[in-house]
């Protein structure tokens, strides 16, 4: 067993980085996850903030609407954006199918939910106290909606790293409108981990799975950390 442990130690420092496709696979499953997080979270705060601070008739409804759309089934969004974006969707003639854009519009859709619905369970958790100490200081409605995020970053926080671990560990989706392609040379032009890793177990290309795994795994723990120490600066801070 130890033998087998050190003769596979060698394989996972070699195997695939020479010729640029563990790197090309890492890169897109950065650039895509990133930029739909980063999209997804230019949207989902703002409407959280507005949806919690605000009073109106069926609220209640939006909150559970909003919260149902955080078990989407990955495939049907899928299936919904491919259409999108083919020859006969209203997207079509921007030729977006199997490119990393339409992925983002996947991861997009996919992620916004999560970060929308604990967004909003992190500003409904805030203290009225700290709403009306802001009116009463002179505050608009800008301010108290900053002094709430402020109050609530850590919570908000915690919904982009959820929102991107939805991202960055989707298969289905990313897989029907990205098509998991490669360039003749194997550098990856919409294959990411996750896509990759389903690959390369089928083929049997096991050492290149942990890889890609390993990496994977560590990506999600680096933002994870990234985030805690966010949290504990906003404590101590």
């Amino acid at each position: 067993m130890l033998e087998s442990t050190t003769g596979l130690a060698p394989a996972l420092l070699d195997v695939s980085f020479r010729d640029g496709y563990v790197g090309s696979v890492i890169a897109v499953s950065l650039y895509v996850s990133l930029t739909a997080v980063a999209l997804s979270t230019l949207v989902s705060v703002p409407a959280a903030v507005a949806i919690g601070l605000a009073d109106f008739p069926g609220k209640g409804f939006v909150k559970s609407v909003v919260n149902t759309g955080m078990g989407f089934p990955s495939v049907v969004v899928g299936l919904v954006v491919l259409f999108a974006v083919s020859n006969q969707g209203p997207l079509g003639s921007l030729e977006l199918i199997f490119t990393r854009e339409a992925m983002i519009m996947s991861q997009f859709v996919l992620a916004t939910p999560p970060i929308t619905a604990i967004s909003l369970a992190a500003v409904g958790g805030v203290d009225d106290g700290v709403r009306d100490a802001a009116r009463v200081l002179g505050g608009t409605r800008v301010d108290v909606a900053l002094v709430v995020v402020k109050e609530a970053r850590y919570g908000i926080a915690t919904a982009v790293l959820a929102g991107f671990g939805r991202a960055i560990s989707e298969v289905g989706s990313v897989l029907i409108v990205g098509g998991n392609i490669t360039s003749a040379s194997g550098i990856s032009k919409t294959r990411t981990l996750t896509t990759a890793i389903q690959l390369e177990a089928r083929q049997g290309q096991y050492e290149t799975a942990m890889v890609l795994g390993a990496v994977l795994v560590t990506l999600v723990l680096t933002v994870n950390a990234i985030v805690v120490r966010f949290g504990d600066r906003g404590v101590t801070g």
